[in-house]
């Protein structure tokens, strides 16, 4: 019996040395667990350390392109080098393009050849169409073909510069412009022509342009886009040129004088215009074949509707309508123009143009 007490005393002593051994071993097993992890979480802080630092890399280069890109194409479009983009980059980008530049003779012995004599076609250049007699209905069909030329003209190039992706669209942003607002010029000149105005002064190269002349067609880009006061200053300005107001106060009115305001406006609206379509533009048409049929289609449906507007008004002012009656504003503006006010305008006094959405058209 106290041999068997003996044994179980043992087998006991030993199964407690035992659990002693076991849990120092668990012990140091979980000391090196525990280093273990802090090691992991130092390692895990340092990666995320590490992939802040890479995101931050990223986002500041990614910032430096775009700055780089801003840079260079403000560059490439500032044409009078203020600094700034503005619809002056934008007249004098157009009229760089061969063609866009229209000769008021030439065109109008050209377009109505077809359709009236000789003596006729004299008198409509020496004067106007409309002194010389040509029917307004015919006048109006003329002006259709001619938005119609011009917009398919238009689209067909937009969507092959549409193409190029990456750098190279700091090179075709430019043209880009230039073709499409060239055209849109050029059918401006034509309208013009067609409804009695004379011909504008586009003999100069880049900023020798006539100040006259650009803002001009500044205010034909304005009614274009349905700027406010902008039909109303031309429609003042055709009663001027009709009653003989003499060039001098003409060109007062647009360069300091009662239109000058409208033209400025205008001109800020389409800085901000122009900064958001290049941009927008950019990174839409670095995908080489969505971007050109895009760029095709927007050039397409929106330039009719920006044409039929400046068409609106010109076609009845004192120089395509003898009969026309003028509104009490426009009558206001014609006055300030013959009689030769000048206003004073600080840039922080501009307000920009209040200008509603084109409606597309598909057809």
């Amino acid at each position: 019996m106290a041999g068997i007490k003996d044994k179980m005393k043992k087998v006991a002593e030993a199964v407690e040395k035992g659990s002693k051994v076991a849990a120092e071993k668990a012990k140091v097993a979980g000391k090196a667990i525990g280093a273990g992890s802090v090691t992991a979480v130092e390692k895990a802080k340092s990666a995320g350390k590490a992939i802040g630092t890479g995101s931050k890399t990223a986002v500041t280069k990614t910032k430096a392109a775009v700055d780089t890109t801003h840079d260079a194409l403000v560059k490439a479009i500032d044409q009078d080098g203020n600094g700034m983009i503005d619809s002056t980059d934008l007249i004098l980008i157009a009229l760089k393009v061969p063609g866009v530049k229209v000769n008021r003779e030439k065109f109008l012995r050209k377009e109505l050849a077809r359709h009236c004599s000789e003596d006729v076609i004299d008198k409509a250049v020496n004067e106007t169409p409309a002194i010389a007699g040509i029917d307004s209905d015919l006048i109006d069909k003329l002006v259709d073909e001619t938005i119609k030329f011009e917009r398919n003209a238009v689209s067909g190039i937009s969507a092959a510069l549409g193409m190029p992706g990456g750098a190279a669209m700091v090179a075709t942003i430019p043209a880009d412009i230039a073709q499409y607002y060239g055209y849109m010029l050029r059918a401006a000149q034509k309208m013009m022509y067609f409804y009695g105005f004379p011909e504008l002064d586009t003999s100069g190269d880049g900023v020798n342009i006539d100040t006259e002349t650009i803002n001009s067609l500044t205010v034909c880009l304005g009614i274009m886009y349905g700027v406010a006061n902008a039909n109303i200053a031309l429609k003042a300005m055709a009663k001027a040129l009709a009653t003989g107001v003499e060039k001098q106060l003409m060109r007062r009115a647009l360069t300091k004088g009662t239109i000058y305001p409208i033209v400025k406006s205008v001109a800020k609206w389409f800085g901000k215009r122009m900064t958001k379509e290049i941009f927008s533009g950019f990174f839409k048409k670095a995908i080489p074949v969505v971007g050109g049929i895009v760029g095709g289609g927007l050039t397409y449906a929106t330039f009719k509707p920006c044409c039929n507007r400046l068409k609106k008004t010109l076609c009845d002012t004192s120089l395509s309508n003898p009969q026309y009656q003028m509104t009490e504003e426009e009558e206001k503006v014609y006055e300030a123009i013959r009689t030769g006010e000048v206003i004073d305008v600080w840039p922080e006094e501009l307000t920009e143009a209040d200008v509603p959405e084109i409606e597309e058209e598909d057809e």
